[in-house]
């Protein structure tokens, strides 16, 4: 295993000529591990390489543990044993708990006076979620490329950027004009990561110094045969997927992340996932009432819409905060209402995957990161037989992807370390996850929510908005609806479109 290090070491040094073909010795020492724990069969096609090519497959191969990959494929598939107890599930306890919907004023504007100190002082950063492609909206692109169809034309990531440089404005201008940073890591898959750099530094990193922009790769892992075995991609290659949200745990510390967040002197750290167009990035609220609790993780919600959305549910599970998905409640629990407001649902808090971590819990991650358990993904994985080197397509699923779930962490934590923050639905979440015309979390409805939001804006500014269509309202103009004072007593004709000159 050392001599495998070792090659792996000399590889990573200096810029990026093609892997090196390892030693007899060091592939031997490698062949005997996969062959030991019953993974063999990924060598079958070696010989049969160039000499590049076998340099590219031994640095691909020598990164996984073959026997670690055994054993989580072998714990993410055992059948879940049955409790003689069933979970006690109850609301988070109202200390933990915050509601944009019903907080007092002065309330929220103390959070984001302390939320905008902090900023100013450059101990906030941002973490981005964005190692998924467009897929599902007829785009190879990465997600955040995506184009909504504002008046604007502004991808995803424009959007968000824009709003970093807006909050960094507005912290610097509190700060008495001091330069303010708020680094922006950004967290791609292998299929995403170059195409991410380039996108951004073709917009000129959409007006962000690049400097405080790291674009950083989530894990992988194997894919496995519904027989147990690691699957062949193609003769040199293993068959892989991302690990999973969960993934930026690891990644965090891998990439070099934390090590520059420690450095810049970050103490608080905003992650949430690109496909969400209404996300208030760096959101000084939400950082000064997680700060003001002075707990490790904090999570955005929505209320559920009603007893049978199909949503994950911040709670407390057994005592400690967890998540737990709609299909693991039944119907009693999913329709009971809060004793406390008539016709609200007990169960309410909707995840939304916006947190808040302190650094001092993500400088840990190396001491429970191990721990987090790994989900099956059941799936079609086209693969080379291994006997002929024939690529197969399958037409039912053949195999399994391991990932990790961003939550899992959250019953890790005691309950006087967790806090949940109720925000609005309609003012900080409208997901991008299906192909126009769904009618439902699609680009037309976050369109629609972006436009929504704008007219709102202007509306409480005092303006008038005649005819349909909204108001887009550029991030650069206003963060959350502040700075449109000047606009009180005009008249703005929708669709419109609201920019600086």
């Amino acid at each position: 295993m050392d001599k495998v290090k070792e090659v792996l070491n000399i590889g990573s040094k200096g810029a990026a000529p093609a892997p090196a073909e390892p030693s007899p010795d060091v592939l031997a020492e490698l062949k005997s591990r996969y062959a030991d724990a019953g993974q063999g069969h990924v060598f079958n096609f070696y010989d049969d390489l160039s000499a590049s090519e076998r340099g590219t497959m031994f640095e691909q191969l020598a990164k996984f543990d073959p026997a670690h990959i055994n054993d989580i494929s072998q714990q993410a598939t055992a059948p879940a044993k049955a409790s003689d107890t069933p979970d006690k599930l109850e609301p988070l306890p109202d200390q933990a708990l915050a509601s944009i919907l019903d907080s007092k004023p002065d309330d929220i504007k103390k959070w984001y006076e302390s939320g905008v100190d902090l900023i100013s002082q450059n101990k906030v950063a941002v973490v981005l979620m964005a190692g998924g492609q467009g897929t599902r909206l007829g785009s190879s692109d990465p997600k955040g490329c995506f184009d909504i169809d504002l008046p604007s034309h502004k991808p995803l990531f424009q959007i968000q950027a824009e709003r970093i440089r807006k909050i960094q404005e507005l912290a610097g201008k509190k700060a008495g004009g001091a330069s303010v940073v708020v680094p922006w890591y950004v967290m791609t898959s292998g299929p995403t990561r170059e195409p991410t750099r380039k996108f951004f530094e073709s917009k000129n990193y959409f007006g962000l110094d690049p400097a405080n922009i790291k674009i950083f790769e989530q894990g992988v892992l194997p894919c496995i045969s519904n027989e147990g075995k690691i699957l062949l991609e193609n003769k040199g290659k293993v068959a892989v997927a991302p690990d999973g949200n969960g993934g930026i745990y690891q990644a965090l510390v891998v990439s070099g992340v934390l090590d520059d967040m420690r450095k810049r002197g970050i103490q608080h750290i905003h992650a949430y996932c690109v496909d969400n167009c209404l996300v208030k990035v760096a959101d000084p609220v939400f950082i000064g009432f997680a700060a003001s609790l002075d707990v490790d993780i904090a999570t955005k919600v929505v209320r559920k819409r009603n007893a049978t959305e199909s949503v994950g549910l911040i709670l407390c599970k057994n005592g400690k905060p967890d998540v737990v998905e709609y299909s693991e409640i039944d119907k009693k629990t999913a329709e009971a209402e809060d004793p406390k407001q008539a016709g609200v649902l007990k169960f309410r808090a909707a995840n939304i995957v916006n947190h808040y971590y302190s650094f001092r819990f993500l400088e840990s991650i190396p001491q429970w990161a191990h721990k987090l358990p790994h989900h099956v993904a059941r799936k079609k994985i086209p693969y080379a037989d291994v006997e002929t080197g024939e690529t197969i397509k399958p037409e039912s699923p053949n195999g399994i992807k391991l990932e990790q779930f961003v939550f899992d962490v959250f019953n890790m934590l005691p309950l006087d370390k967790f806090a949940c923050m109720e925000v609005r639905r309609e003012d900080e979440f409208s997901p991008l996850k299906n192909a126009r015309g769904k009618g439902e979390d699609d680009p037309d409805t976050s369109k629609r929510d972006v436009m929504a939001q704008g007219r709102r804006w202007l509306e409480a500014a005092g303006a008038t908005v005649v005819a349909d269509g909204g108001v887009e309202v550029s991030p650069l103009i206003s963060y959350g609806g502040e700075g449109l004072e000047k606009l009180k007593g005009t008249t703005v004709t929708a669709p419109a479109v609201l920019e600086l000159e």
